[in-house]
């Protein structure tokens, strides 16, 4: 039984309830976490990943599936897909700028990560993240100064906080 059976379980959630013996740590080729996630990416892919989350580690196919629905979903309705917001589609509201959330890789982490990464300062994990995209740029010729204005979420506002934020 993995340690993080429970941790990555939100029991209030009444839509997608926990499945008995299931365990919901990060799997797939963009990792879901947590059993909300695991209900809401299985039903746009039209799988039961809140029932068989192995899935994503025994097919290849569902992973990257999975994985493209949620770059490209919006998690709410009038906010942006994490697409929208790392290739500039998306336009903040004046809301979205009062919560200094812009168009960039900022925006995307606060969308993917949430509380987990995001409005929490300068972290090593938001920093760590940032270097692994500033290198992955530099691994396919992209030079720094084209990584964007926008490339952290210090203090960005979080679109989705999680009832359980990343290490609480």
């Amino acid at each position: 039984m993995s340690p993080y059976q429970n941790y990555y379980c939100d029991d209030s959630n009444e839509i997608y309830r926990r499945v008995e013996g299931v365990e919901y740590y990060g799997r797939g080729a963009l990792p879901v976490y947590r059993n909300y996630n695991y209900g809401i990416i299985g039903k746009g892919i039209k799988q039961d990943l809140l029932s068989h989350p192995e899935l994503l580690e025994q097919n290849a196919t569902l992973a990257f599936e999975a994985a493209i629905w949620r770059w490209m979903t919006p998690v709410k309705w009038r906010q942006p897909s994490a697409h929208d917001a790392f290739v500039g589609n998306w336009k903040p509201t004046k809301n979205d700028i009062l919560s200094k959330r812009y168009p960039g890789f900022g925006t995307t982490m606060n969308i993917m990560r949430g509380d987990c990464i995001c409005g929490r300062g300068f972290t090593d994990e938001m920093n760590i993240t940032i270097s692994h995209y500033i290198n992955y740029l530099g691994l396919m010729g992209v030079n720094h100064e084209h990584s964007g204005s926008s490339l952290d979420c210090a203090d960005q506002v979080v679109f989705n906080p999680s009832s359980k934020s990343f290490g609480s």
